[in-house]
C-alpha cells in the first residue's frame, strides 16, 4: 500500500514510518520540521520506498494514497503554545485540507486525538463518551479545542461525503526521540536528571498521568486503521502514576542523588489522566504492555545518546 503520514518526521510519526517500512509499504511523509526532524527518518533516506516532503498541511496538497495517517500537529504545551494560532490553524484548516484529500482520492483517514479533548476531567478512568471539561478560551485551546474541531470535522466528512475515517485519542506517550525541550514531564525529568539539575515538580506532585511506551501506542494505531472500528477510541496505558512518583523513578534510575524541587502548578494543567481502554481492548484487542520501568531504560539511553552528541559537538 501507498501510506501518507503527515506529521512523520516527529516523535509518533517517525515509530510509525519504521514500522510501516518494515512491513514493506510505500510511505510518504510529509512534515514542516515545526517540531519534527529529519534525524528520526534518516536510515530511510535513499529506499526506493519512502519520500519525504517538506510541506505545511495549512496548504492543500494532490498526492495519491490508500491510507493517511494524520499526525501532524505540535503537540507538547510549549510548542502548540508558542504560536497558538498556527496551532489552531494546523488542527482545523490541516485537518480540512487532509479529509478533502482523502475524500478525493478515496483513502482511509486517521486522526490523532488526544486525551487533551477531556479537558480537566470531571470523570475518572475517561470513557470515550465523555464529553470532556474544557476551558475554551484558556492557554492551552489552541490545542484542546482544535483537536476538538478536528473530531467534528473528521465525522462530519464520514457522514456527509463517506469518508472511511478512523479517530485515535492517544494519552501521554513516551519513549525515545522525544524532543529534549517539550516541556512534558518524562523528557523533563530525564534531561534534568542526566544534567544533575534538580528535578521539577509543579503543585505537590500528586496530580496524575498515564505512560504509554511509543512501541504500544503505534500497534494501536495500525490496529485501529486496519480494523472496521471507527472509534473514538482511547489508546493510553491505564497505570497511573503521580508525577512525584515518576520523578523518583527516574530519579533512582539516573542520579539518585539529585534533588526533586517544588514548583507552582501552571494554568488549566489537569489533575488526573488515566484512559478507560475497553474498547480498545474489544475492538482492537490491544492494550499496553510494556512496563514503565523497561520503556524508560530505552528512553534514558536515547536521551543520554544525544546529550553526549551535543556535547562533543561543542568540544
Amino acid at each position: 500500500m501507498r501510506i501518507l503520514v503527515t506529521g512523520g518526521a516527529g516523535f509518533i510519526g517517525s515509530h510509525l514510518i519504521d514500522r510501516l517500512m518494515e512491513q514493506g509499504q510505500e510511505v510518504v511523509c510529509l512534515d514542516n520540521f515545526f517540531t519534527g526532524t529529519k534525524r528520526n527518518l534518516v536510515k530511510w533516506f535513499g529506499n526506493p520506498y519512502f519520500e519525504l516532503i517538506r510541506h505545511d498541511i495549512t496548504e492543500p496538497i494532490r498526492i495519491e494514497a490508500d491510507q493517511i495517517y494524520h499526525l501532524a500537529c505540535p503537540a507538547s504545551p510549549v510548542h502548540y503554545q508558542y504560536n497558538p494560532v498556527k496551532t489552531i490553524k494546523t488542527n482545523v484548516l490541516g485537518t480540512m485540507n487532509m479529509l478533502g484529500l482523502a475524500k478525493r482520492i478515496k483513502a482511509r483517514f486517521l486522526l490523532a486525538s488526544t486525551s487533551e479533548v477531556y479537558g480537566d476531567p470531571d470523570v475518572h478512568p475517561q470513557t470515550e463518551d465523555y464529553r470532556g471539561n474544557v476551558n475554551p478560551i484558556g492557554i492551552r485551546s489552541c490545542y484542546d479545542e482544535g483537536k476538538r474541531v478536528a473530531e467534528t470535522l473528521a465525522f462530519d466528512y464520514h457522514r456527509q461525503n463517506g469518508v472511511d475515517i478512523r479517530v485515535a485519542r492517544i494519552f501521554n506517550t513516551y519513549g525515545p526521540r522525544m524532543l529534549e525541550n517539550d516541556g512534558r514531564v518524562v523528557s523533563n525529568f530525564v534531561v534534568q536528571a542526566l544534567q544533575g539539575i534538580p528535578l521539577t515538580v509543579y503543585g505537590d506532585g500528586s496530580q496524575t498521568r498515564s505512560f504509554c511506551y511509543v512501541s504500544n501506542l503505534v500497534d494501536g494505531l495500525m490496529r485501529l486503521m486496519n480494523g472496521d472500528y471507527i472509534g473514538p477510541v482511547n489508546l493510553g496505558n491505564p497505570s497511573e502514576y503521580t508525577i512525584l512518583q515518576l520523578a523518583q523513578k527516574i530519579q533512582q534510575m539516573v542520579n539518585p542523588d539529585a534533588e526533586i524541587q517544588y514548583k507552582p502548578l501552571p494554568q488549566d494543567d489537569p489533575r488526573q489522566r488515566q484512559p478507560d481502554i475497553t474498547k480498545a481492548k474489544t475492538y482492537l484487542n490491544w492494550e499496553a504492555t510494556v512496563p514503565l520501568e523497561d520503556g524508560l531504560k530505552l528512553t534514558i539511553s536515547d536521551f543520554r545518546q544525544r546529550i553526549l552528541e551535543e556535547q562533543s559537538k561543542h568540544q
